[in-house]
């Protein structure tokens, strides 16, 4: 499972460069009266120290093979006597969603927000949820992973808590406890299966090689269950999803950004890489319940968004309804089925290009509503109404990145959900059907808020509206850039992604 060449440090530069940047910005002096001048340099300086993971993501796009095997290995001695060790690596899952995660972070930091006078602290928390966040994707030890899993969190509690509007505390509070809680539950599941390892290890690549738990039995359904909570709680699938909606309408902009864009897909990294990869024949077993409560998800979150009135809430809730997707196409990768490994190499690739799409898609809608927020002091839709004439840059941009989400031809959304379906209608057709109702939902719960929000006669309170500036449209444009190009030439990202689906579902 992985290749023999190992690489000079490119990973953990990757995951490490932003993390001392973090520091240094931590141990700058902080003032409630920083000069416009002075916020705009650390905004800039933060901005190209976070870009530098970005670039060396590109390189490691470039250097990567293709063969269905972890490369780029970096590897060394931690805990010996645990069986633990510094380990990260790559393959087609964890590339592109450790250079989704660098693009989306370089856009969030860059883009404009409220620091409340504590403009390095602010920063240094985004730097160290990029490190941590990276840490996540990268990394091929299962103690190395949850360090980094947990580090996201305290990252995530700190933005929402300091940074967030009225109530955000309380809001930060329970996204806290609740995915800790899933943490936990993570963390048994993680120790059940170093359990059964002989020597000791915590090991991905070589669990994954050894199998070490059978389909069967009591022990690989807890442990299979242990895993599922936590990964179902991050996600979030329905019914663990209360924590997102109030976490997000209470967080700033830019962590709502990466929030939604970075945080859930560990979950949906974490279906893969553990329950499908380590647990392949518990996973055949759960795959037709994981497939009903997708279903569930995607059904449920589009009609919860549809009655939304508050812009931040409705997108948070398409959140459900994508990561809906995501897991269908999981759930059809993993179905025990023979004679339809192509179809769920699909299903599989697709899950992978929606986590990637819709991190660029939502993230961009969720700096958008930041946007919104600056400039009317409210989220709630019906407050607003014929923005259109007054600013044609917020209006484009959120049209974009309304039709990709809702999967219109051309955009990243539909390249996603396009193999997602084809892939699910060859294994289970009854759930593919099912499932597309969610597309028909989302489409009309978007075309409602473009409609209301942008559409008809302008309130005489909106005459002095202001575009987006220069500082807001660049990072808009580079994340709906990505998503226009996905959307177009998607083979350079479904190449990659195909050579992990191909190789775990077999010819």
């Amino acid at each position: 499972m992985e290749s023999a060449r190992q690489s000079e440090p490119l990973l953990t530069a990757t995951i490490f460069v932003p993390l001392v940047a973090a520091l240094g910005f931590a141990l700058l002096p902080g003032t409630s009266d920083d000069s416009r001048r002075r916020i705009t340099t650390m905004r800039i300086a933060a901005t190209l120290l976070a870009a530098i993971p970005l670039i060396l993501m590109v390189v490691a796009w470039l250097r990567f093979d293709g063969t269905g095997q972890f490369e780029l290995l970096e590897s060394t001695r931690w805990i010996p006597t645990l069986g633990v060790g510094y380990k990260v690596g790559i393959d087609g899952v964890s590339l592109p969603l450790a250079a989704m995660t660098a693009l989306l972070f370089v856009a969030s930091i860059a883009y404009p927000v409220d620091f409340g006078g504590r403009a390095p602290r602010y920063l240094a928390l985004m730097l160290f949820l990029e490190s941590a966040s990276l840490g996540v994707f990268l990394a091929l030890d299962m103690f190395l992973f949850y360090v980094f899993w947990d580090l996201s969190l305290v990252g995530m509690f700190f933005l929402i808590g300091a940074w967030g509007h009225d109530g955000a505390q309380r809001s930060a509070l329970k996204f806290f406890l609740y995915t800790l809680a899933g943490s936990l539950a993570l963390l048994l599941g993680i120790i059940g299966i170093y359990l059964k390892t002989d020597p000791r290890t915590f090991d991905i690549p070589t669990i994954i090689e050894q199998g070490v738990l059978p389909a069967g039995g009591a022990y690989s359904t807890l442990v299979f269950l242990g895993m599922f909570l936590g990964f179902a709680i991050k996600t979030p699938m329905v019914p663990f999803h209360t924590w997102l909606p109030p976490a997000h309408v209470d967080a700033p902009a830019p962590a709502s950004a990466i929030l939604a864009g970075v945080l859930l897909k560990m979950g949906t990294y974490g279906f893969f890489r553990f329950l499908m990869q380590m647990l392949p024949g518990t996973f055949e077993r759960f795959a037709p319940a994981l497939g009903v409560l997708a279903v569930i998800s995607i059904i449920y979150g589009a009609l919860v968004a549809l009655a939304q009135t508050n812009l931040k809430r409705l997108v948070a809730y398409t959140s459900v309804n994508h990561m809906g997707y995501v897991i269908l196409g999981l759930a059809a990768a993993g179905w025990a089925v023979t004679g339809e490994e192509r179809a769920q190499a699909i299903a599989l690739t697709g899950a992978v290009v929606e986590m990637v799409a819709h991190g660029l898609i939502t993230g961009a809608l969720f700096l958008i509503s930041g946007s919104v927020l600056t400039r009317a002091r409210t989220y709630e839709i019906d407050a607003l109404g014929g923005l259109a004439g007054r600013s044609p840059a917020l209006t484009g941009t959120t049209a974009v990145a309304a039709f990709a989400s809702l999967g219109l031809p051309g955009l990243a959304g539909f390249v996603a959900e396009f193999q997602i379906f084809a892939g699910t209608l060859s294994i289970q057709p009854w759930l593919a059907g099912v499932g597309l109702l969610g597309i028909v939902l989302t489409a009309a719960l978007f075309l409602r808020m473009l409609q209301k929000v942008f559409l008809g006669a302008l309130p005489d309170r909106w005459r002095e509206w202001t575009d987006l500036s220069p500082a807001e449209t660049v990072p808009l444009a580079a994340l709906l850039a990505m998503v226009l190009v996905i959307g177009v030439i998607p083979f350079w990202l479904l190449d990659v992604i195909d050579s992990t689906a191909t190789a775990f579902t077999g010819p």
